[in-house]
């Protein structure tokens, strides 16, 4: 096989690993390797000398190589770049149906695109770039995407871009959130954007706001809450700009209180309240205090609690402080809850298994002296599909049970 690409040979265990259609080859798996620049691309091959795919090459990340082709015959030209960002569009395009205009067009290695993440809401593209082989790939990405999603009816008005998170400096690239400067796009430091979820009109902070400014792959574990808050009395513990207490105001709850930290979330929760012309009770607190407090007061004024914290792990090694603070705030609301309450409950760690996290909960329920009968067990949704072989990216897990 005559290749242009540099040559590199890996060990046993990351042939499995890439046969099994993980993208990743770590720094300890290279044996052998020829001369790349960095985020260029790099041929990767077993000791037998079996090609197993290509992909970037970064000596200042772990992660040495991250594939982007299994097929030989593709070569990486605009064409290939091209094919790839409309197959991850049509894909959309099918499983989202009428929700396409706020939906994920690209997450990441499960669409071949290292390190991406790409959120659509309306007319505003949010980007994420979190390796170095695709961060120069920008421009060429982005004006793909323009023309991609002009051939959709959507005419972009700004790409905000959210590369502010610290793993950027884990593979030598700067970090910062701006807006994209493309001809014809939105300028300045403030973006916001309108979108339509479940019948709701939701305004999103584009800049400002956490991640890409809004938790899409909640979209149906929401619409699944709200089947069963009608005529309730909802809480909704991390509620961030509102989502999930907005959907159950909707759905006709009997009364929703929604606990946030970040009183700027909060702002954005009630614009987005009074926009749909739902009443919330929105409380700036600690939710650990917050629970604390109500369990103190002996406080039952929900049958419905919801929690949607943030992901509490980021590494394996953090897993055990994380354990103890999900098991934390789901004994705590359960023993909130009057028998025959509901709770949806969920992480967002996939360091925080799905064994792990239903171990978690069995505790939790054990401690608080209550039985859980399991609704639903839900994941992200499928704009956020999860890959076979990718344990990365199956990360949301989703619990709704009633407790009795």
């Amino acid at each position: 096989m005559d290749r242009p690409y540099p040559k590199f040979t890996v060990t046993e265990k990351a042939e499995r690993a890439l046969r099994a259609g993980h993208p990743w080859v770590y720094s300890d798996e290279i044996i052998s390797s020829g001369s790349c620049p960095d985020g260029e691309i790099a041929d990767v091959y077993s000791r037998k000398g079996r090609w197993l795919g290509a992909g970037f090459f970064n000596a200042a990340s772990k992660i040495r190589v991250r594939i982007v082709s299994r097929n030989s015959n593709d070569r990486f030209d605009e064409a290939f770049w091209d094919r790839k960002l409309r197959w991850a569009v049509d894909y959309r395009r099918t499983v989202m149906g009428e929700d396409f205009s706020a939906c994920r067009l690209i997450f990441g290695d499960a669409d071949g695109f290292p390190g991406l993440t790409a959120d659509l809401f309306g007319d505003v593209l949010v980007t994420e770039v979190l390796s170095l082989g695709t961060d120069r790939l920008r421009p060429l990405l982005y004006g793909h995407l323009r023309s991609i999603l002009a051939g959709h009816g959507i005419s972009l008005r700004a790409i905000c871009e959210r590369c502010d998170s610290p793993l950027r400096e884990k593979e030598g690239l700067e970090r910062y959130c701006r807006l994209w400067d493309g001809p014809g796009l939105l300028t300045g430091d403030r973006c916001e954007a309108v979108i339509r979820e479940n019948g709701l009109e939701i305004l999103v902070d584009c800049l400002g706001g956490q991640k890409t400014g809004y938790f899409l792959d909640q979209k149906y574990n929401r619409q699944a809450a709200a089947r069963i808050a009608r005529n309730r009395r909802v809480l909704d513990c991390f509620t961030h700009t509102g989502a999930f207490a907005l959907n159950c105001a909707a759905a006709g709850a009997a009364s929703v209180t929604a606990v946030d930290i970040s009183e700027d979330a909060l702002d954005f929760a009630r614009k987005n309240a009074a926009r749909n012309g739902l009443t919330v009770d929105f409380v700036q607190a600690d939710v650990f205090e917050f629970l604390t407090e109500a369990l103190k007061g002996e406080r039952r004024n929900w049958d419905f609690i919801i929690l949607d914290p943030p992901a509490f792990t980021k590494s394996a090694s953090t897993v055990p402080d994380a354990y103890r603070g999900y098991k934390d705030i789901n004994y705590r609301a359960m023993r909130l809850l009057p028998r025959g309450g509901y709770l949806a409950t969920c992480t967002c760690s996939h360091f925080m298994t799905e064994s792990y996290f239903r171990q978690m909960l069995s505790e939790a329920s054990f401690d608080a002296g209550v039985s859980l009968r399991q609704i639903e067990a839900r994941q992200q949704g499928p704009d956020h599909p999860i890959l076979w072989g990718v344990p990365e990216t199956s990360y949301l897990k989703f619990y709704l049970f009633q407790v009795v």
